[in-house]
This record gives structure tokens, C-alpha cells and sequence, in this order.
């Protein structure tokens, strides 16, 4: 990227340009067939500059427009794919992956540029680098625990599936939390299965059961196994929740949640709340995977974005040292200022 700097150097509207076509073009491709008004609408850009961009994009061949919108091309695929590794390096992510693996202190650093709360397209880029690095991970034998959450969600979506089989296991890696069925861990294990031709268990256990219906309900068979899967699994691919939102989720009372918040809990994992350093605060009983097991595992992803969620990721951060982060531009800045304020 040595030719690139010395462009920033000596010409930087030559980069501002090149930024600017790589947004359209990346805008276009998550939301075709798009019209102009509507492009200009989510960039917040003046629809005459939006249009000459366009006019320009097209006649390189890079666009199509007909009476729907606009589509990118084939061509213009592969430009985009090409433009990412150009664009992360004017952004400054790969100097940031750097800094925050050696902060975090563990073993991987991914960050994609911008801020997932704000922009669907960051999460679904989230998404697709997650299946890559899930792709890259697992072998076969293996066993995969899966969580819940609007994110993994996401990642599920934008797995790209492939025609290989898999000799591997997914399995949720905790009970079902909330009403929504498409952020449920059983549907995220079940697709995420599908896409790579492996195979997958279900648990039909809320999260958080009274001891006696847990203690009838593990009479069950096959709950049984996939509780016996869930201690057997050695890769766990997650998403970092925030302590005040878990907490919400889970209908703690109002009194609990102060607690919480009043103690310093800033994160939530398979139950236990921790605060910044990592230090457990409280434990809500679950079913599923153990703290304990979570902390020996050698394959560990997370996937986590947006600056309220950077106390979260450094609270979890500290628990396991094997673990692969999958985080936004946002967040990856906060986590960076709270960690230099605090020095």
C-alpha cells in the first residue's frame, strides 16, 4: 500500500474520490435494485453528485440501470472485492487490528470499517467475514456451539454456503432466550448447518428453568444428548451482550438490574455478568454451556459491534486468551479510548 500513502500524500481528492465510488458501489450492491433518490437518501449525499458518480460507474461498466434501479455487474463485483483491502488501509483498520489484538490480549483481531448500530451494511459485512473465518476454523469432528442474538443472526444470513460436506456438529450452546424465533440459537445452529452440509442437535430448553422442571425435563433423551453435546463441544462461535440489555432480556426484576449496573457490570455471557475486568458479579442459572468450559476452549469466535458494546468486549476479552474477534470500526475506537483513559 506504499503507492497508495504517497497518493494520500500528494493528491488526497484522488483518494476521497476513490472512497466515495467504493461507497456508492458497495451501497448499490447490498440494496439493488436501487433508484438515485433513494441512494442519496441513505448516503446523505446530493443527488446531482450521486448522479454523476453513477454515470461514471456505469460507463466503466461497473452498473447496469434499468426500469427497477440500479444493479451492480458482474465486473463491478469484482472491483468492489478488490476495493476492500484499499479501502481498509485508508481507514487505518489494518494499523487498528494491530493495536486492539495487543490490548485485548488474545488471539485475533477483525475489524470492519464504520459502525454496525448505524449501518445494516457493516453488520452484514460483519457476517460475511465471520463465515470465512467459521469456514477457516472448523474441521471435521468437531463439535460447534452456537449462541443466540440479533448479531449471530446476521451472521447466519450472510453465511455463504458452499457444496462441501462437513463432518461437524452444531449445537446451541445454551437454552432459548426471548419470542424472537429467527435470533434463537436452535434456528441460528440449524442454518448455519445447513449452508456448510453438516449436521446439528436442537435443545428445547428455556433459558433459565426453576430446578424442578429442569430436573424433569433432563429426563428427556434427547435433551440429554445435546446436553452431553454442549459439554463435548470444543469450537464456540458467540455474541457479546451487554449486562443492562441480557438483563432486560431476560426480565430481571428492576431491583436486580440496578444491582447490576451499581456493581459495575458491563457484560453478560452464558449467564454470568462481569464487570470491565472480568470479575464475575452474579450468575443467573442456565442450561447450556459452563464458564468453566468456556474459559478452556481453544477455539473460540466472537462477534460483537457498535461503541456501547466496547466495556463488554474487553470484560469478555479477559476470559479466554484463544479467542477470535469479529468487531466494527466503532466499537474498536471506544474499546481504545476507555483503555487509554484508563492508563
Amino acid at each position: 500500500m506504499e503507492i497508495l500513502s504517497l497518493i494520500e500524500l500528494i493528491a488526497p481528492e484522488t483518494i476521497n474520490l476513490l472512497e466515495t465510488r467504493y461507497i456508492i458501489l458497495r451501497t448499490i450492491f447490498y440494496n439493488q435494485p436501487i433508484g438515485r433518490r433513494s441512494l442519496s437518501d441513505i448516503l446523505g449525499f446530493k443527488e446531482r453528485a450521486v448522479r454523476d458518480q453513477v454515470n461514471f460507474l456505469r460507463n466503466q461498466g461497473l452498473l447496469k440501470i434499468d426500469i427497477m434501479g440500479m444493479y451492480i455487474t458482474d465486473e463491478g463485483i469484482k472491483t468492489l472485492e478488490s476495493l476492500h483491502p484499499v479501502y481498509n488501509h485508508i481507514k487505518g483498520i489494518p494499523e487498528l487490528e494491530v493495536k486492539l489484538k495487543k490490548l485485548l490480549k488474545i488471539k485475533e483481531v477483525y475489524i470492519l470499517p464504520g459502525n454496525s448500530r448505524d449501518s445494516g451494511m457493516v453488520l452484514r459485512d460483519m457476517g460475511k467475514i465471520t463465515s470465512k473465518i467459521i469456514k477457516n476454523t472448523i474441521k471435521n469432528g468437531d463439535i460447534v456451539g452456537i449462541t443466540g442474538g440479533s448479531t449471530m443472526a446476521a451472521v447466519a444470513e450472510e453465511f455463504i454456503p458452499d457444496k462441501n460436506k462437513r463432518d461437524v456438529i452444531f449445537i446451541p450452546a445454551r437454552g432459548g432466550l426471548g419470542r424472537n424465533v429467527e435470533t434463537q440459537a436452535n434456528s441460528i445452529a440449524a442454518t448455519l448447518a445447513k449452508k456448510l452440509g453438516a449436521t446439528y442437535r436442537l435443545l428445547f430448553v428455556p433459558d433459565g428453568l426453576e430446578k424442578e422442571a429442569l430436573e424433569y425435563i433432563l429426563k428427556n433423551e434427547d435433551i440429554k444428548e445435546s446436553l452431553n453435546l454442549i459439554d463435548n463441544m470444543n469450537v464456540l462461535i458467540f455474541g457479546i451482550g451487554r449486562a443492562d440489555t441480557m438483563a432486560e432480556r431476560r426480565n430481571l426484576p428492576e431491583a436486580r438490574v440496578r444491582e447490576l449496573i451499581k456493581n459495575g457490570a458491563v457484560a453478560e455471557a452464558f449467564g454470568h455478568y462481569f464487570d470491565i475486568k472480568g470479575n464475575e458479579i452474579w450468575e443467573y442459572k442456565t442450561v447450556g454451556l459452563s464458564l468453566n468450559k468456556f474459559k478452556s476452549l481453544k477455539k473460540v469466535i466472537a462477534v460483537a459491534g457498535g461503541e456501547e458494546k466496547a466495556e463488554a468486549i474487553i470484560s469478555i476479552s479477559t476470559l479466554n486468551e484463544n479467542m477470535i474477534l469479529i468487531t466494527d470500526e466503532s466499537a474498536a475506537r471506544k474499546i481504545i479510548e476507555i483503555v487509554d483513559n484508563a492508563t
